[in-house]
């Protein structure tokens, strides 16, 4: 039982890890697109896509060596815990 627990803690903050520099970029740059269509009193709802998509995609693109890495170092950490699990 407590070995499903560490499991399971381990995968959530694996997943929160990978998910934190799409999730910031995406809440940044949405709030300083928001804060210029306040001042300039532009309300086009389409005007927040297109920064946010080009932005997100760089995120991802810089961010893929170490998502890569850190999924490569929890895929191994799991299969080296296949032994135990058998007992």
């Amino acid at each position: 039982m407590e070995l499903a627990v560490d499991l399971m803690r381990s995968l959530l903050q694996t997943g929160l890890l990978l998910a934190i520099p799409i999730l910031g970029t995406a809440t940044v740059v949405g709030l300083l697109v928001s804060f210029v269509q306040s001042i300039t009193s532009l309300q086009e709802q389409t005007l927040t896509f297109v920064p946010k998509l080009i932005c997100v995609s760089l995120a991802i693109v810089l961010a893929s060596n170490f998502i890569l890495k850190t999924l490569t170092d929890f895929c191994i950490s799991m299969f080296n815990l296949i032994p135990t699990m058998a007992q």
